[in-house]
């Protein structure tokens, strides 16, 4: 048996090699659907990941920051799933969270990503999303690594293992459905967790951020677990440019921006000095 301490310092027993999300299970199965991760012992494991030993542990929910972020961490490897299934011979670099979502940086080859491919790459991704395929974490050896992503003739992440070299770094894949990617994780324990998705822009990156290197394809996203919640933020992003003063400014004649002036400083037009005017 083990011991898990919560984080209001109540302690029970389990087997060794139960999980956070059985552990979740235990204490109540409406709370176990909530759970997209776990923190053990301060780190952010899978919930479904073994737990052998003592520990403490604090279940994630999407309330919690660290499970946004293993949530959209989970949806830039569904997107990837998705392009490579739209886009034959696509290449990928680095996908990960942020703090308002996430991206993938890879090399389209000969394919051009616009934000027209946007629905097509949307509704591969809910498509994908309902196979309810497991995120599989697989240990694996730097020699082994190497070998898969030369056969599959990514030399990106052949790069990112060179670096793992020098980092003496414990060697993970993540598969989900066909896809399979080089990453440290965590993930949410099935691809129907993602239940809403949004791209929000595509841009150019250079690959490691060097300009001397490889231009590639930037496309940023956000997903949710609720489509309600996807519509709120939709309505919440168009309010906002509503309110954006720049575009009330030139809409109403009061300002105009030049790049020939400097960016960002106004340029006050008559009905604009008419209204500075009665405000002073």
């Amino acid at each position: 048996m083990i011991n898990i301490t919560f984080p209001d310092g109540q302690k029970r027993q389990y087997e060794a090699g139960t999980t956070a999300l059985d552990i979740a299970k235990s204490i109540s199965h409406g709370l176990a659907k909530k759970v997209i991760s776990a923190k053990v012992n301060g780190e952010v494991w899978e919930a479904t990941r073994p737990i052998n030993n003592d520990a403490r542990l604090q279940l994630l929910t999407w309330d919690d920051k660290d499970g946004k972020m293993t949530f959209w961490h989970s949806s830039a490897h569904l997107m990837a799933e998705a392009l490579e299934a739209i886009y034959p011979g696509i290449k990928f670099g680095t996908g990960p969270a942020t703090e308002s979502g996430f991206y993938y940086d890879v090399d389209p080859g000969g394919h051009v990503i616009s934000s027209d491919d946007f629905p097509k790459i949307e509704q591969k991704m809910i498509e994908l999303a309902r196979q309810k395929n497991a995120y599989v974490r697989k240990p694996i050896s730097l020699e082994d690594a190497i070998e898969f992503f030369k056969e599959k003739g990514d030399e990106y992440k052949l790069e990112l293992l060179e670096k793992r070299k020098e980092e003496a770094a414990d060697i993970t894949l993540y598969q989900q459905g066909n896809f399979i990617d080089l990453c440290r994780g965590p993930h949410v324990p099935d691809t129907s967790y993602i239940k809403a998705v949004k791209l929000t822009n595509v841009a150019g990156a250079y690959w490691q951020g060097d300009e001397s290197r490889q231009q590639m394809t930037r496309v940023y996203g956000i997903t949710f677990p609720k489509q309600s919640e996807l519509d709120e933020y939709v309505q919440m992003i168009e309010e906002a440019k509503r309110r954006d003063h720049r575009k009330l400014g030139a809409e109403l004649e009061l300002f105009m921006f030049s790049d020939r002036v400097g960016a960002g400083l106004p340029i006050w037009l008559p009905k604009g000095n008419q209204l500075r005017d009665r405000l002073m």
